[in-house]
């Protein structure tokens, strides 16, 4: 299994350490442990820039996905035809640490719990899953981030 892991903020180096290993955990909890997954923690004004370019919006965001599983212009993978293939590149997940950190404090949540949330909501975009599609996708998208954060919690430590 491979994570690739950028912290470009010295914000979040405080995080590094635990949400690599989150990021481990959600590629077993997944079924996906031989593929490849890039995660970056950033800053918001960064995702603002990635947000207005890729998506058309000019402010900033919790998290992005960038999928590589999807090509260009075609229609986004059924969720359950990701298979766990050796190197398969899933895609690029971004995070703000600073969305993040306002967020934990405005729900009341530690830090890397909201980190975790922001993970797992952002590579399940990543395999096909979305929100903003109709209801009944949403109720299967948030039902499956529930699971997959309740598997990680089980399987190890969580972060910091």
């Amino acid at each position: 299994m491979t994570v690739e892991f950028r912290c470009a903020t010295a914000r979040g180096r405080g995080y590094t350490h635990g949400l690599r290993a989150d990021a481990n955990r959600l590629m077993r909890a997944a079924g996906l442990a031989e593929c490849e997954l890039s995660l970056t923690l950033t800053t918001d004004r960064a995702i603002r820039r990635l947000n207005r370019d890729f998506c058309g919006i000019d402010e900033p965001t919790d998290v992005l996905s960038f999928s590589q599983i999807e090509q260009a212009g075609a229609k986004p993978p059924d969720p359950s035809s990701v298979k766990n293939r050796p190197g398969l590149p899933v895609g690029d997940v971004v995070i703000s640490i600073d969305t993040a950190l306002r967020q934990a404090r405005e729900f009341h949540v530690t830090p890397s719990s909201r980190l975790r949330r922001l993970l797992v909501h952002g590579f399940l975009h990543l395999i096909g899953y979305d929100h903003e599609r109709s209801a009944a996708d949403a109720r299967r998208m948030f039902a499956r981030e529930r699971s997959l954060a309740a598997k990680m919690e089980e399987k190890g430590e969580t972060s910091r």
